[in-house]
């Protein structure tokens, strides 16, 4: 069976965005275990985190939810300061590097979500 390029194209692009997927996990869980003292050293004044801090003993899922609500605070923090969810003072705190490595990461994770969505929409209305 021969495949023809848009099915190669379409093949590439799924396999592309697999990987990124569990390379942005690993990143994430390598952050978790190696970052999240400091993170939440930083978020301390929060009110939102002190129901997110029980996900730290909740194993590597647990980890990754506390790690992805912090780089969303970090990525869209109107949203979470005009909820007061989240410290002003807190945000403006944060170490830069460590909060440019979660915005990157936050985005990176959203664009390959809409990545698979948009290859799976391709397949249910038989484009591919």
């Amino acid at each position: 069976m021969s495949l023809n390029t848009a099915d190669k194209i379409f093949l590439v692009v799924g396999l592309v965005d697999f990987a990124g997927i569990f390379i942005v996990l690993g990143i994430c869980l390598h952050m978790a275990y190696t970052k999240m003292d400091l993170m939440l050293d930083h978020l301390k004044n929060s009110a939102v985190l002190s129901t997110l801090t029980t996900l730290r003993h909740g194993g590597p899922w647990g980890k990754l939810i506390l790690v992805g609500s912090i780089s969303g605070f970090v990525t869209f923090p109107h949203f979470y300061l005009k909820r007061g969810w989240v410290s002003a003072e807190d945000l403006l705190g944060f170490p830069a590097a460590l909060k440019r490595k979660l915005v990157v990461l936050q985005w990176s994770a959203l664009a390959l979500i809409v990545v698979m969505t948009g290859l799976a929409a391709v397949v249910k209305l038989g484009v591919v």
